[in-house]
């Protein structure tokens, strides 16, 4: 296990109502309330307010699943930090595959979302992965030194205190395939050589880099037990608490 502080991740994605969210946090908040690591339930715009007057005196913080790149504006369907801040949300999921693949994310909008979460005070979980195609044609790790590049491109050391980066191999999100320990380890020991190019190693080394790709309660141990793996972000294992909780408190 890294020396650096974990950080569990909840990604509801798109799910849970108001009243979901409420009793999914009520039933979290004591079976994770001695965990070792930061804990963050990112959930849909609907239940923000919900979810931190839920988690409000825990251990559980709550995070958004994307965060706009602008102050404010015409921009029908984002969410802006300010709106953000007010609620009291924490963190910001920025460039999941999802949104890359779904709704066209680059890593130029990615750049400029996660310029915005450090300008106003979130902490930004900046996600970055290769397809199951782009790994079995060896363009793994120039696309990951890509999206790593474009992420953090103008964001300079004294910022990277308010950001995480989660790698998600694509091909293993929602789909009951995970990385084995061993490729997680190394793609993400690969990550971390990449931001040492570009911060230095002493730098690089204090950022902390999630796995996330169908980690749950069966394989969260191996992973975090590797030495460059500081977390999860974690998708279906999210959404009841004894699993989420069990990824939460690895042994």
């Amino acid at each position: 296990m890294s020396k650096r502080n974990p950080i569990i991740a909840g990604n509801w994605k798109m799910n849970n109502t108001n009243a979901g969210a409420e009793k999914l946090i009520k039933e979290l908040k004591p079976l994770v309330k001695n965990a070792k690591a930061e804990v963050v339930v990112c959930v849909p715009y609907t239940a923000l307010a919900t979810a931190v007057k839920a988690t409000k005196g825990s251990n559980i913080a709550v995070g958004s699943q994307n965060v706009a790149w602008a102050d404010n504006g015409a921009f029908t369907g984002e969410i802006s930090a300010e709106m953000l801040n007010e609620l009291g949300v924490k963190y910001a999921i920025i460039g999941h595959s999802e949104r890359r693949t779904m709704f066209g994310e680059t890593d130029e909008t990615v750049n400029k979302r996660t310029k915005q979460a450090i300008k106003n005070g979130l902490i930004a979980i900046v996600c970055i992965g290769e397809t199951l195609q782009e790994r079995e044609s060896g363009a793994m790790e120039k696309v990951l030194k890509t999206q790593t590049d474009g992420a953090f491109s103008g964001i300079v050391a004294s910022d990277l205190k308010s950001v995480v980066v989660a790698y998600e191999p694509v091909w293993a999100i929602g789909t009951g395939v995970t990385a084995s320990k061993e490729q997680a380890q190394d793609t993400i020991l690969f990550v971390r050589k990449t931001l040492a190019d570009l911060y230095g190693d002493t730098v690089a080394q204090t950022i902390r880099i999630q796995y996330g790709g169908s980690m749950n309660g069966k394989n969260v141990d191996e992973l975090m037990a590797q030495p460059d793996i500081d977390g999860g972000l974690i998708g279906g294992a999210s959404l009841k608490a004894e699993d989420f909780a069990r990824v939460v408190n690895f042994n």
